[in-house]
């Protein structure tokens, strides 16, 4: 069984910076495909980023593409999501996900496994 443990959230001021780290146990998470998904109070949860297996191939959201960074640490078993220039709208509880299967993976429902959750708060 894989577990995943997001860390890295709290409070900060808008255009600010965070580094969320995911951490898996169990499981081949050197194998894993990961994405990392965010939802905010009332809302749906929301894609943000992915990354394949290999760390090779990754994927950000548009409206992030230039702000966030996903990277993935075999080793340390550990994915990352480095948020730079944060906004309000931002706020919310951000997940990641590992999908058993290799690739670049948008929707949730491709995914296996899943964290508690860390929460976000961007503050103007």
């Amino acid at each position: 069984q894989v577990q995943l443990v997001e860390s890295g959230g709290g409070l900060v001021q808008a255009g600010n910076s965070l580094r969320l780290s995911c951490t898996a146990s169990g499981g081949f998470f050197s194998s894993y495909s990961m994405g990392w998904f965010r939802q905010a109070p009332g809302k749906e949860r929301e894609f943000v980023a992915a990354i394949k297996w290999s760390g090779a191939d990754k994927y950000v959201r548009d409206a992030m593409k230039d702000r966030f960074i996903i990277s993935k640490d075999n080793a340390k078993k550990t994915l990352y999501l480095l948020m730079n220039n944060l906004k309000p709208e931002e706020t919310a509880v951000y997940y990641c996900a590992a999908a058993v299967s290799s690739g670049v993976w948008l929707g949730a429902d491709q995914y296996d496994y899943w964290g508690q959750g860390t929460q976000v708060t961007v503050t103007s």
